[in-house]
Parts: structure tokens; sequence; C-alpha cells
């Protein structure tokens, strides 16, 4: 007789470093969407129901279908690996070896805890080594990542490790501010808040390449980034050069 195997669902986040995966039962993974819509719709209308809603009412009729295809189809679709974006290199042709900032991409996310939105802005930036990237793919990879139950400090490692693997490059950086809607709705009721996370890998972990990204992000002014970037670098290779001129010794600096 004949043995049919089960095709195994592809895995979510085996590449990502122990800690950094989003929990999640991978036996899930390979359930339909149509499957998955129709059980949180019943499942919600019960939520309702609970709540003393009359779903026979023509408003609230059609909300639980709704309200599983929008967390299926949009909000939760990072849940879904076929979802991830396929990030296109380029050879680096031109040899371009300096720092690319994409800045203020628009960030959506869910709180884990309350299920209740993440919204803010990434800036994401990395040096090339052989290989560049259309910008788009910058913001589908913030964007993949964002839209499933998240932390905001998982979410920031998770897009630096991802951007890590897709460029073939150590040096990447990655900065997200974002209001949360679980402390501005409920609890403390604080609107005001931001949270700031970052990440910074490879090159970007060298304080002068760090604060030129911070400045190109606007998070510190230009003049900062130039007392210890290649500005200043320069600025005291001429202070040397002009004090061995005169036969002096650079410990007249001091």
């Amino acid at each position: 007789m004949l043995k049919i195997q089960r095709k195994q669902p592809p895995s979510l986040d085996s590449f990502l470093p122990e800690g950094a995966e989003t929990p999640i039962r991978d036996e899930a993974l390979g359930a339909p969407t149509e499957v998955k819509v129709e059980r949180i719709a019943d499942l919600f209308g019960q939520i309702m129901e609970t709540l003393g809603l009359d779903l026979r009412d023509d408003s609230l009729r059609e909300t639980p279908q709704r309200f599983a295809k929008m967390y299926v189809q949009e909000i939760f679709r990072g849940l879904d690996p076929q979802q991830r974006p396929r990030i296109a290199t380029f050879e680096n042709r031109y040899q371009y070896k300096q720092m690319l900032v994409e800045r203020d991409i628009r960030l959506h996310s869910c709180c884990e805890h309350h299920f209740l939105p993440i919204l803010g802005r990434a800036h994401v930036a990395y040096i090339p080594d052989r290989h560049v990237v259309g910008l788009s793919k910058l913001n589908r990879v913030v964007d993949y990542y964002a839209r499933r139950p998240q932390v905001q400090e998982r979410l920031t490692q998770q897009i630096a490790v991802a951007l890590q693997q897709d460029l073939e490059t150590p040096d990447v950086a990655v900065w997200i501010e974002a209001s949360h809607l679980c402390v501005a709705m409920r609890g403390i009721q604080d609107e005001a808040s931001v949270t700031v996370t970052s990440a910074y890998e490879g090159r970007f972990r060298e304080p002068a390449i760090q604060l030129q990204f911070l400045a190109a992000i606007g998070k510190v002014g230009s003049e900062a980034a130039a007392q210890t970037g290649p500005l200043a670098m320069l600025i005291q290779e001429s202070k040397s050069s002009a004090l061995g001129d005169k036969g002096e010794s650079s410990d007249a600096l001091d």
C-alpha cells in the first residue's frame, strides 16, 4: 500500500537566533487560509455574543467574518512564511561602500500582550559589500515582520537579522520608534509616550559609524557626527601634518 506523506509546512523563523523567533506552533503553518478564517470568525462571533451584542443586526452580522479575514490576510499576514518578501539583490558593480539609509518607514504592528496596535516608524541602514538591493525591499522586510503579534524588542532584532541574511552583509542598523495603544488606551492611558529600540550590527557598533547613522535619521546633530566621523579624522590628520612640517611633536595637541 502506497504511504502518503504529508507535506511539511515551511518554517517561519528557522534562520533567526534563539530567542528572536516568534513563538508559534509549526504545525499551524500548513493550515489553509480558509480554515483559519472560518475558525476565527466562529470564535470571534462567540466573543461578540458573550459581550451581549446581537449578531442579527445588519451592521454586526458580517463582523466576525470581516474580523477573521483582516487578522489572517492583513494584520497577521507576517505569520505566513509564503508572504516573506523575496529579496532580489544586484551586484555592487559601482563599488558603493558607504552607508545607505532608508528612513521613516511606516510601521504597523500589534502588541502580543493585548492585541492592540503598535504604530510608528522604522529607520534601517546597511553598508553594502558585494550586493545592493532595491530600496522598496527594505520597507517590505520591515512590514513583513511587523505584521504579526510582536514585542518591539524582538521585532527590532528580527528585522536586523533578516537584513543581514538577505543583503549578505553584517553591517546593518535598525531604529524603531513607536506608540503602543496598549499603553495609550488602557492601564496608564499615556498617549504621549513613545518606545524606542535599536539594533547595531557589524561596523555600526563603531561609535563614529553609529553617530553618522543617528545624524542621518535626525536623532543627533550633524555637528556631533562630524566630531567623531571621517571629517574629524581629516581635521586631525591635517593638524598633525601641519605640526610635522614645523618639526613639532604631535604631543603638542594634548
